[in-house]
């Protein structure tokens, strides 16, 4: 096979306040016309400046490359003028980012966006131009192209925007596909059709992927060969199956340890430390609950629809669905942060919807919340000891500044920080240690039961075996409960004794974790399960063999019912297991 891209002793630094940050060292790798390489590393590895680097679109100042060279097709990019780099991205290298809604111009049209490339780029007219679009929008899959060519960014779902970004970067067939964490905001059923549609897209067009990932079951499934990154630089790299059958370094070993498997048995349940006595009632009840929004126009979104579950003390509750599906209006309404259109929430014993205001604050004392994006839930302009006191002075818990002082060290301690870090800004934390943060102030007033709205989706593999660790250590010391809200299928298996598969609204089906995943019933959760990549290359080739011999069909609704699941119109998944 042709070398495509070869990048050789790659280092790259940023220079802020006079201090100079070496982002990436020493990076050299290749890769071969039609292969798929995965980068793969948690935040802060180089990845994503690596793949800016080869593309030129970091600033300098502040970035400066320091040595190496990236040569395509023979040429050092380095070496290129600004005019002769704008023609080779998306005509010879197109990029798909992260984030397609703040990638994608909020004012103009998509079709227009699409446009733009083939304009510039393959000299078509305006009508030339339009027509390929259309035809673009078909190719990833889009219902109503003709009609979702004149719409904006805004009336798009985040997996539809994402198609529409591999629209955009496919438009002009570049030889090079740079794909940087292009499903890691979406849902599993959403990341599988947007990776089986990379698959096919590169099958037809011939085109070479980077894909960028810290998800090595998207690594198994779709790439030859694998890059693991490190503090700015490659600690190893080999083929897929090699690295998964007998990874080398440390670190690899220690990503691959940290992601949970669905085919994995769950380990036993930490026996707790805090005896509670047998109770008549659960810790909580919600019966019959709705919330309902009025769009306007006479449209009702019902976003909880009539559900109804217990859990008991000491019990974790976890609940999956897609995004819209309801899980989190679920937990802020079980918390009246959203009062509820109809039914009701019992917490032991009481109708949380009958309390005064004064009532309910009282009764917050042993309800907390840990919320999913541990950037946005922090006060940026306070300390941490003022973030965690503060729960403490709102319920009159405070009691002095020398106990409020020693509580706040206390949790500190209690989440895994240093006491010394109560004097510190969220800014100067990572992701995972922030959200520590944001569990010891919902621990402050010493709560009975917890809602952990999505608390790992924001965080790398390793950081989120950190934090699951950290909330069932949590459970086993003071006896917790909690509503466990994912779209993490594994996880949630992993931490959950019951699990709750939300759809559209209702609770679709609701089984011991082990049972649900053994032997699930309803199809929705058929679904989610089939879709979730396996870190095992060996799994994830043969569930794609199966598929698109079966998918090769005339008649794809011929498909066995007990072996398949249709995941979208035409996109047919393998069921887990069969």
């Amino acid at each position: 096979m042709d070398t495509l891209l070869q990048v050789n002793g790659l280092s790259v630094s940023f220079f802020v306040r006079d201090k100079e940050v070496e982002a990436v060292r020493n990076v050299s790798f290749e890769l071969r016309k039609g292969e798929t390489l995965g980068i793969v590393g948690e935040s802060g590895s180089g990845k994503s400046v690596t793949a800016r680097t080869i593309m030129r679109l970091l600033p300098s100042p502040p970035s400066m490359v320091k040595g190496g060279q990236v040569l395509f097709q023979g040429q050092n990019l380095a070496d290129k003028s600004d005019a002769e780099m704008e023609a080779i991205r998306g005509k010879e290298i197109g990029m798909i980012f992260q984030d397609p809604m703040s990638s994608l111009n909020p004012t103009m049209r998509i079709g227009k966006q699409i446009e733009e490339s083939l304009i510039k780029h393959r000299k078509m007219s305006k009508s030339e131009a339009r027509a390929e679009a259309i035809a673009m929008l078909k190719m990833v899959g889009i219902p109503n192209a003709e009609t979702r060519y004149a719409q904006y960014p805004h009336e798009f779902s985040g997996g539809m925007r994402q198609r529409v970004m591999i629209a955009i970067a496919l438009a002009c067939r570049p030889s090079l596909l740079i794909a940087d964490e292009p499903t890691t905001a979406l849902d599993v059923t959403i990341q599988a059709q947007i990776l089986n549609q990379m698959k096919v897209l590169q099958k037809e067009l011939g085109t070479s992927i980077i894909l960028i990932t810290h998800d090595l079951g998207v690594v198994a499934g779709m790439c030859d060969r694998v890059v693991v990154m490190k503090d700015g630089e490659i600690v190893e790299t080999g083929t897929t199956e090699e690295l998964f059958a007998n990874p080398k370094h440390p670190y690899t070993v220690k990503l691959l340890n940290a992601l949970p498997r669905l085919d994995e048995k769950k380990k036993p349940k930490l026996a707790p430390l805090v005896k509670r006595e047998a109770e008549d009632v659960p810790l909580l009840q919600v019966k019959s609950l709705r919330q309902h929004f009025d769009l306007g126009k006479g449209q009702i979104l019902k976003a909880v629809n009539n559900i109804s579950f217990d859990i008991h003390a000491g019990e974790t509750l976890g609940v999956v669905g897609e995004s819209g599906s309801g899980k989190s209006t679920t937990g802020r309404t079980i918390l009246r942060l959203n009062e509820a259109t109809g039914g009701e929430v019992l917490y032991r014993g009481i109708p949380l919807q009958q309390l005064n205001r004064g009532e309910m604050k009282r009764m917050r004392r042993h309800m907390g919340m840990i919320f999913q994006d541990p950037y946005a839930s922090l006060n940026p302009r306070l300390r941490v000891g003022d973030i965690i006191g503060e729960a403490l002075d709102v319920h009159g818990m405070s009691a002095g500044n020398a106990v409020r002082q020693k509580r706040i060290e206390e949790l500190l301690d209690m989440v895994g920080l240093n006491p010394s870090h109560a004097m510190r800004y969220p800014h100067e934390f990572s992701g995972g240690q922030r959200q520590r943060i944001g569990i010891a102030r919902t621990l402050a007033v010493e709560p009975e039961f917890i809602v952990c709205d999505e608390p790992l989706s924001a965080l790398d593999v390793s950081i989120q075996a950190q934090i699951v660790k950290l909330l069932e250590e949590l459970q086993q010391r003071l006896g917790l409960t909690y509503l466990f809200i994912a779209h993490d299928l594994s996880m949630v298996k992993h931490i959950s004794d019951r699990v709750a598969v939300m759809y559209k609204g209702k609770i679709v089906e609701l089984a011991e974790s082990e049972e649900l995943y053994a032997n699930p019933i309803h199809d929705y959760t058929k679904t989610l399960l089939a879709a979730i990549p396996v870190p095992d290359p060996k799994i994830e080739s043969r569930k794609k063999l199966v598929v698109n011999a079966e998918a090769s069909k005339a008649d794809p609704y011929a498909l066995d019912q007990s072996r398949f699941v249709e995941v979208s119109q035409g996109h047919w998944v393998a069921v887990a297991g069969a």
